[in-house]
């Protein structure tokens, strides 16, 4: 293969039939496109089927434009696909939203700087100022986007001037701490990833971390999902928990709690700019 060649990433969901993947990789072959990696599911609740292809396209083939015109053609039109073709090589840009506590802020800020994130983050919002110089260490620039009842109309606005001045890819509420408008949900489906415990609905409100000691809870955790208009209830892309006792201060709990949140999130955001997340209903196929 050349040293030139461009690499993508096609993701597939569709009713499941006998022949698709021998359509998709025979597509591929005809074109000398190599594949680096493939992953698939058939849910047999759903009937549904789910492709992930990493492939490499020699210089000399077919471009993008090129794969996607013929793809479409002869094999997305005839299994009735649900389909992209990404750029493997681009960095997907990320605007990222926190309020008071930047514990989440601060563990993708360092991925991002190590490259274990493969993104880029040409934004961070707040509607707070706590964290502008954290930003600005970072050389990110920071929006200041305070919000009360009858200012969210406005911030969210201009959220989304900032999101389409940027060319914002995914958003990541990385403790933030306002709930979206179901007409922002609406428009930013699939783009909006947040971050919280697991204890909902159990413990809701102020202090969970307190009411979970009170109740003597053995496991603690956390769950990042996609934001839909229906708070804390979209789609799962990862979880985590860690067994704790009787030992352990409310303090314990919090601590623990935000070291699993980090991990979490940053493995949601992770797996969703690496387009291994696919949509299935209110669920998710997490291809790792």
């Amino acid at each position: 293969m050349s040293g030139t060649a461009s690499e993508y990433i096609l993701t597939v969901s569709c009713p499941d039939a006998v022949g698709i993947v021998y359509a998709v990789s025979g597509f591929l072959a005809e074109r000398s496109c190599n594949i680096i990696d493939s992953a698939q599911f058939g849910d047999r609740g759903t009937n549904l089927f789910f492709l992930r292809i990493h492939f490499s396209a020699e210089a000399s083939g077919p471009s993008q434009a090129e794969l996607q015109a013929a793809f479409a053609e002869q094999v997305a039109e005839r299994f009735g696909m649900t389909w992209k073709l990404h750029d493997a090589g681009r960095r997907q840009r990320v605007l990222i939203m926190v309020s008071k506590f930047g514990h989440c802020l601060n563990d993708l800020l360092y991925r991002y700087r190590t490259g274990y994130l493969p993104i880029e983050i040409p934004a961070i919002v707040s509607n707070h100022r706590d964290f502008y110089q954290l930003a600005a260490w970072h050389n990110i620039p920071f929006h200041y986007l305070p919000v009360n009842n009858d200012s969210k109309a406005q911030q969210e606005a201009r959220l989304l001037e900032i999101a389409e001045q940027e060319k914002i890819d995914l958003v990541v509420l990385a403790r933030y701490m306002q709930v979206l408008s179901p007409a922002l949900c609406e428009r930013m489906a699939g783009r909006v990833i947040n971050i919280h415990h697991s204890f909902l609905p159990s413990f809701k409100g102020a202090k969970p971390y307190h009411q979970a000691h009170a109740r003597g809870v053995k496991l603690i955790g956390a769950t990042a999902h996609y934001v839909t208009s229906n708070l804390d209830e979209g789609p799962i892309i990862e979880q985590e928990a860690e067994r704790v006792d009787h030992t352990m201060t409310p303090d314990d709990l919090v601590a623990i709690g935000r070291d699993i949140e980090n991990i979490v999130l940053a493995r949601a955001v992770r797996y969703h700019v690496e387009h291994r997340v696919l949509l299935n209903g209110g669920r998710t196929v997490v291809f790792k």
